[in-house]
């Protein structure tokens, strides 16, 4: 089975010091699971591994024989200015890195920094530019009167021109891994929309539907997170919760609004951050 590579467009080091290069490649794939990588080790070749590969980020170095970060830097603006630029340098001088940011960088980081603050760069740039493909992507088929899954909207039957809209809407963004909110009175058919939002993303997991209105503070999180046995009395096995079961796939959750506060706060968190904790289990 072939790994699956992360993101799907490579990231370039660039460095003339092989042991930084095979360090700062292991944290970047240790620490947020980033393996998609290129290493150069010679600046001179940078601009042919541009035109040769798909990179969508560089982390370069600012001092190199042959031709240094700062020079370089310019050309790659110019030359292929869809690509951010991280500058990583050995020396915390502050002109030098209002130099590059004036040149086009990205960001900029000293070696020293800790790895959690380099590692956090990259996954913001990696977002960014995520969110600016999406962005570019959306617009264009936005234009198109077709749809690519009519299948999906069968049940759904209409020739309204605005709902027709709606459902373009919903392919495209079906193609983000962002939480979506269908809004209606009871009986407009959200559950319809779910479905098709589920078959359109085409998603390996199951589609998981749970109504949560009436559901209190206990119940919501066991239902959703699951818990760990022993974690209160009756609990004498582990159970997964509807959020793992649905990993891979959707999970849609009905009546939201119902939800206490206190419910809400924790389903906020799942959305924001991506995480939640089971019952029972210790938050380290």
């Amino acid at each position: 089975m072939s790994e699956v590579l992360f993101p799907s467009y490579s990231i370039l080091l660039v460095d003339d010091e092989a042991g930084w290069l095979r360090s700062l490649g292991i944290i970047l794939e240790r620490s947020a699971g980033i393996n998609n990588i290129v290493k150069c080790l010679d600046s001179r070749l940078v601009m042919d591994i541009l035109d040769e590969e798909n990179i969508g980020i560089i982390l370069l170095d600012l001092t190199m024989p042959h031709v240094s970060g700062e020079e370089l830097l310019p050309l790659i603006i110019e030359e292929h200015p869809d690509i951010p630029v991280i500058i990583l340098s050995g020396m915390n001088q502050l002109e030098t890195a209002i130099r590059c940011m004036r040149l086009g960088a990205f960001d900029y980081f000293v070696k020293t920094d800790e790895e959690d603050r380099i590692v956090t760069g990259v996954l913001r740039t990696i977002k960014m530019l995520n969110l600016q493909r999406e962005n570019i992507e959306m617009s264009s088929q936005f234009l198109s009167d077709k749809l690519n899954c009519p299948e999906v909207f069968s049940e759904i039957i209409t020739r309204d021109p605005a709902m027709l809209a709606i459902f373009r809407y919903l392919e495209l963004v079906t193609k983000s891994n962002q939480p979506i909110l269908l809004t209606g009175e009871s009986g407009v058919g959200k559950e319809l929309f779910a479905r098709a939002i589920h078959a359109c993303g085409k998603g390996s997991g199951p589609l998981v539907s749970v109504n949560v209105a009436g559901l209190d503070d206990a119940i919501f999180a066991d239902t959703l997170f699951g818990h760990v046995k022993g974690a209160y009395t009756g609990a004498n096995e582990m159970r997964k919760g509807l959020v793992e079961k649905a990993s891979g796939g959707t999970l849609f959750l009905d009546e939201i609004g119902d939800l206490s506060h206190v419910s809400q706060l924790k389903l906020l968190r799942l959305l924001q951050e991506g995480e939640y904790i089971q019952i029972g289990r210790a938050h380290v």
